[in-house]
């Protein structure tokens, strides 16, 4: 039996140092009646002395478990074996798409060659285990508890062995020490404290290689002498190596900043060489700019020698051209030189003066760069170009415009801006277009009579319509006001209205010359239809031609309407009463074809004038078949209306009015208020109070607000507020 004192005893995997020394002591004692001899007693201290420890046989209960994992790990090399006892399926699905035994998946064959191995892990075991090698130990069973007394001789000669069999201790120089942290993967900077507290006791780690020295040190208690010195040795240790590691990165960062140091005095040398050169290229071209500035001095400074010695500066010296901005110096020196040269200059009569001067200049001072990217109204920046255009040639431009240019013969301001259209910068060419050609149109349109005018308006106007656009929209108004007070006095037999109408179909907006045609065009053609008669012996195709005239100006269904009701009704009733009459039926037919051919394709297109055309060819057939021809829909006669209506519709001609016109606008309202008055009625060019138009009423200022309707008018302290018509009225009387 154990002795009473081991029951007591704290149980482990390996017997307490202290218990088996006293265990065998007390042994000792009692063989020799209770006396200790010397030799023993120095025996037994050197055993102490030397850490003899006695090692006891532990039975694992998970061996079994251990086994079949190796078992089951051995079998997994062989790959595929498990197919003899299958079809092979998988096998041969991988044969189908090409692979080989013994090379890798994958198009390349990048795949691995060998099966990755399953490592097993025991019942309940945590992750972060130290050593999975290791079985855990059973729960309710602590380590020892199977352990068998040991006798003093086979102590011994376990002791012996595991001192033949220990390693001489290896000593590490500091580079092995740093090569050995960076081949297991330890970053030498990353070194940081531990606190482990999974203990009774918290201890703290430098890494993480000591992390269960605890579990590991219960396992060597007995074998090892000294543990006070050893942990001491240890820490110490571990402290050195930390320090090494710490001067290791110090010395590397210092290493690499040294390195970046040399790169940026490589850097630093590279600008001094490159400032170098560039001052040596500034003294260069000071010296050039000198003595430009001392024949300018003498008088001896020509355009040419100007022009090439800049150019020449740019050729050599691109980079240091454009980053001292020669191109505005050059215009300094260049701008008097060029006044002289267009000195007197004519642009109308000589538009192609001094073209090739300036395009040197352009190709020396613009570039390859567009206007639009060198000139900014809104960041208020000019290229240099754009100013020594707007210095030499755009004065004499504006002032010949003005001056000599007449506005109803465009050809010669036209063929100036055609020359220079290249060379004018947009900003410039819209100064002229707006400082110029607008006032000039404005100013023409205003004095524009059309009752005594010899030359049409479009001849004068629709040339500007490429360069000014939407610009001339302000001045259709006037158009329209001055073409409709011409119009009511208009005959349809007066041919030069189409003449004068039919250029603006496309130019007036499409609401503005439909109403134009239903007010003023319309009414005269119907009043012309109503004189027309059909009549086959004598046919008089006057009035006829008269509206098919206006045939492509009138919208279609317009038109459609104005035949219907003006022409059809009378073709109708005429071709029933002569197919009444037995007539040559060939001679219909040539009279119905003649009518026919007199339509324009766009109206004989219309689905409504087929229908009135097949109306007459039906009664056509019914009389050649012998059949019943059915009146006509209609209550008209065939020659004439009778006067009272023909009267009723000259009143409604006189008096302005129509069934069909539309209803006018607030702003046509105003319009046709004041032609009645007299009083002018035209809008301000360029002018808006509070994003509105303003018009010109007379004397005074208005501007209309559509959506209100209400109508405001400027005092003579430049205050706007709403007024009446009659208000507006008594403001234009004269005080």
């Amino acid at each position: 039996m154990a002795p009473r004192g081991r029951s007591k005893a704290k149980r482990k995997s390996v017997e307490d140092y202290s218990f088996i020394s006293a265990s065998s002591d007390e042994a000792e004692l009692k063989r020799n009646g209770g006396h200790t001899t010397g030799g023993e007693e120095s025996k037994k201290k050197k055993k102490m002395k030397e850490g003899v420890a006695t090692e006891i046989e532990t039975v694992s209960p998970f061996s079994s478990m251990i086994q079949n994992f190796l078992n089951v790990e051995r079998s997994n090399s062989e790959i595929g074996r498990f197919e003899a006892h299958t079809k092979g399926i998988g096998m041969k699905l991988l044969k189908n798409m090409g692979y080989v035994a013994g090379h890798g998946l994958g198009k390349n064959e990048q795949g691995i060659l060998t099966p990755i191995k399953a490592k097993p892990r025991f019942m309940k075991m945590g992750i972060g285990f130290y050593d999975h090698n290791k079985p855990p130990v059973p729960v309710g069973e602590k380590k020892g508890t199977t352990a068998v007394a040991i006798s003093t001789d086979q102590k011994e000669k376990l002791w012996l062995n595991k001192r033949q069999g220990r390693k001489k201790g290896e000593i590490l120089t500091m580079d092995d020490l740093l090569a050995k942290k960076q081949d297991d993967g330890v970053g030498v900077l990353l070194r940081q404290k531990v606190i482990d507290m999974r203990g009774p006791e918290v201890r703290v780690l430098i890494n993480l290689d000591n992390l269960n020295y605890n579990e590991e040190k219960e396992d060597r208690d007995d074998v090892v002498p000294m543990k006070e010195l050893q942990y001491n040795i240890r820490v110490e240790t571990e402290l050195t190596e930390a320090e090494k590691e710490m001067k290791d990165g110090q010395l590397r960062r210092e290493k690499e900043k040294v390195q970046s140091l040399l790169e940026e005095k490589k850097v630093r040398e590279k600008e001094e060489k490159r400032q170098r050169k560039q001052l040596q290229t500034m003294e260069v071209i000071a010296g050039v700019l000198d003595r430009v500035e001392e024949d300018n001095g003498s008088g001896l400074l020509t355009l040419d020698l100007l022009l090439a010695t800049f150019l020449d500066l740019k050729n050599k010296y691109g980079d240091d051209y454009k980053l001292c901005n020669l191109s505005l110096v050059a215009c300094a020196y260049a701008l008097p030189l060029l006044s002289q040269a267009f000195h007197g200059w004519l642009p109308l009569l000589n538009p192609s003066h001094g073209l090739e001067i300036m395009r040197a200049w352009r190709d020396l001072v613009q570039g390859d760069r567009p206007f639009e990217y060198a000139d900014s109204t809104y960041a208020g920046t000019i290229s240099p170009y754009t100013q020594l255009v707007s210095e030499v040639v755009l004065p004499v431009v504006r002032l010949s415009g003005i001056n000599t240019w007449l506005v109803r013969d465009p050809e010669p301001m036209l063929r100036f801006l055609e020359t220079w259209d290249r060379l004018l910068p947009p900003l410039l060419l819209q100064s002229i277009l707006e400082h110029v050609i607008m006032p000039k149109l404005t100013a023409g349109i205003d004095s524009w009579d059309p009752r005594s005018e010899t030359v049409p308006l479009h001849v004068w106007v629709h040339p500007w319509l490429p360069l000014l656009g939407q610009r001339l929209e302000t001045l259709y108004h006037s158009i329209q006001y001055k073409l409709g007070q011409v119009l009511h006095a208009w005959q349809a037999s007066d041919a030069s209205a189409y003449m004068i109408l039919s250029p603006w179909k496309d130019v007036f907006p499409a609401v503005n010359w439909e109403r134009l045609m239903v007010s003023h065009i319309v009414p005269k053609l119907r009043l012309a239809l109503l004189e027309f008669e059909v009549n086959p012996s004598n046919q008089k195709m006057d009035q006829f031609n008269w509206v098919m005239m206006w045939a492509n100006a009138i919208p279609v269904h317009h038109m459609v309407h104005l035949l219907e009701f003006g022409f059809f009704n009378k073709w109708n009733w005429v071709l029933y009463h002569w197919l009444c009459n037995k007539p040559d039926y060939n001679e219909v037919w040539s009279w119905y074809m003649g009518w026919k051919n007199m339509f324009p394709a766009e109206l004989l297109a219309n689905e409504r004038i087929r229908v009135l055309m097949s109306t007459g060819l039906d009664m056509m057939n019914r009389a050649v078949d012998g059949n019943e021809i059915l009146q006509p829909r209609t209550t008209e006669k065939a020659t004439y209306l009778c006067g009272t209506e023909r009267r009723q519709a000259e009143a409604m001609q006189q008096a302005g009015t129509s069934t069909s016109l539309p209803d006018l606008s607030f702003k046509e309202t105003i319009q046709a208020y004041a032609s009645e008055q007299g009083v002018p009625f035209k809008p301000r060019v360029g002018k808006f109070h509070n994003w509105y138009q303003v018009y010109d009423f007379g004397t005074v200022g208005i501007y209309i607000d559509s959506c209100k309707r209400l109508l405001y008018a400027q005092a003579k302290d430049g205050i706007w507020f709403a007024v009446s018509l009659r208000q507006l009225m008594d403001m234009n009387r004269p005080t």
